[in-house]
């Protein structure tokens, strides 16, 4: 980190290097306008329009550096900010609604272990071992009589850096801790899982004392808009006056809706933000309510 003491006029944020965070801490970068050009895949870029410098780590370390107050903000995974135990050194500005995944305890299909009970004592391989033993320390105590506890009996955590999912089959270990996305991993291993440590996304986060407070304000607020524009779109439609109320009611819109009248002074001209994922069925009720002319439109960037 000794490049970084060179920086001292820029605000340090740190993105994941690689893996399944990275394409996506890109692609939000590029919508929040922070422009750079990362030379020869070296682990820093300064921002051409804005006095920040990206740290390319790996996304474990983000936290770390974040808690320690060696970058200002960072993007990394809600399993990472608890795995590093630095949780009450953050702040957690939001969650980025991307690197969905879930922490999970897993066990060959083979074995017929159908609860995690079952694993209580035996062996566990896992790159979470801090998310680990907490978990199963507290089925320890709950499950081990105390004949076993006196006896130093414990369910036993080790640590591996990679390839969790091959230990089951390599006799390794009884079972496993890791993160799964879609499950497919988890399949073809011939796993599944009987229980969920944690759930987690990406989140933004910034150190106590953040070299440039007011930056760090901007940087929030451009993001906010780049995730609220892929999670809204607009909705434009014209309605009978006497049934706005009800029309209102299936799009209240973050705020309020605006609601603009036409010449035709019996209707109004209603626009108001939806969820994406929610706008079928939205239209489909306005539409059973009267409304006309129901115009959907794309949002690339706001302010919310």
């Amino acid at each position: 980190m000794d490049i970084i003491s060179q920086l001292p006029d820029r605000l340090l944020f740190a993105i994941p290097k690689k893996g399944r965070l990275h394409e996506h801490c890109i692609s939000l970068l590029k919508g929040a306008d922070i422009n750079f050009h990362r030379h020869n895949r070296l682990d820093i870029a300064l921002v051409k329009n804005l006095p920040i410098a990206l740290i390319f780590l790996p996304a474990a370390d983000i936290a770390k550096f974040v808690g320690e107050g060696n970058v200002d903000l960072g993007i990394t995974g809600q399993d990472m900010v608890e795995e590093c135990e630095v949780a009450n050194k953050i702040d957690e500005i939001m969650e980025l609604d991307f690197g969905h995944c879930r922490l999970q305890v897993q066990v060959p299909i083979k074995s017929g272990i159908d609860k995690v009970e079952e694993l209580v004592g035996k062996k566990i391989v896992t790159s979470f071992d801090i998310l680990a033993s907490k978990y199963f320390s507290k089925l320890d105590e709950k499950h081990l009589t105390d004949e076993e506890k006196a006896e130093g009996k414990k369910t036993k955590i080790e640590y591996v850096s990679g390839s969790v999912e091959a230990a089951c089959a390599l006799g390794l270990a009884d079972g496993i801790v890791d993160l799964v996305e879609t499950g497919e991993t988890m399949k073809v291993a011939g796993l599944h899982a009987i229980s969920t440590v944690l759930e987690t996304q990406a989140i933004l986060i910034r150190n106590k004392n953040p070299s440039d407070p007011h930056l760090v304000t901007k940087i929030t607020s451009r993001l906010k808009g780049v995730i609220a524009a892929k999670q809204y779109v607009l909705l434009n439609y014209n309605i009978l006056r006497e049934n706005v109320r009800e029309a209102t009611k299936i799009t209240p819109g973050r705020q309020a809706p605006t609601i603009s009248p036409l010449d035709d002074g019996n209707w109004v001209e209603v626009q108001s933000m939806v969820l994406k994922k929610e706008v079928a069925e939205i239209m489909d009720k306005l539409e059973e309510i009267g409304a006309r002319d129901i115009i959907l439109f794309k949002i690339d960037n706001c302010r919310v």
